[in-house]
């Protein structure tokens, strides 16, 4: 016992000891390019990932069999929000190569279907708009 309150004071010292230690901060001016730069990088890279991935002639097919057009599918890139894409170009480089295309047309699908419901596309006849 005594040596477990020789190792606890001998803690709380060294611990009040740092506590009471002076730690020093910096401040600058930022400018805004210095912030959005590496954000707009980020999102312009997202998109062209998304876009050259849409690009590929079997995507383009398992598209059209799928209902949908390339057109289409770029257009919906276009409107989409930058998480958003974000978020799809994530799922593009997780795929395996030559793996789960479907995974991602199914993505592509179920993003047209909510934009069809919410009334924003008329793209699928098969769907009645909330609006």
């Amino acid at each position: 016992m005594k040596i477990f309150k020789k190792l606890v004071s001998t803690g709380l010292i060294v611990c009040m000891t740092a506590a009471g230690l002076p730690f020093s901060a910096q401040a600058r001016i930022v400018a805004t390019e210095e912030i959005t730069a590496p954000a707009v990088s980020t999102q312009s890279a997202s998109r062209a990932t998304v876009n050259q991935f849409l690009a590929r002639d079997d995507v383009r097919q398992a598209m059209l069999g799928q209902g949908v057009s390339a057109q289409a599918a770029q257009e919906r890139v276009a409107a989409m929000s930058d998480s958003e894409v974000a978020q799809l170009a994530g799922r593009i480089d997780q795929a395996p190569a030559g793996g789960d295309v479907l995974g991602i047309l199914f993505t592509v699908f179920i993003v047209l279907l909510v934009t069809d419901i919410m009334g924003l596309t008329k793209v699928f006849p098969f769907t009645r708009s909330v609006r």
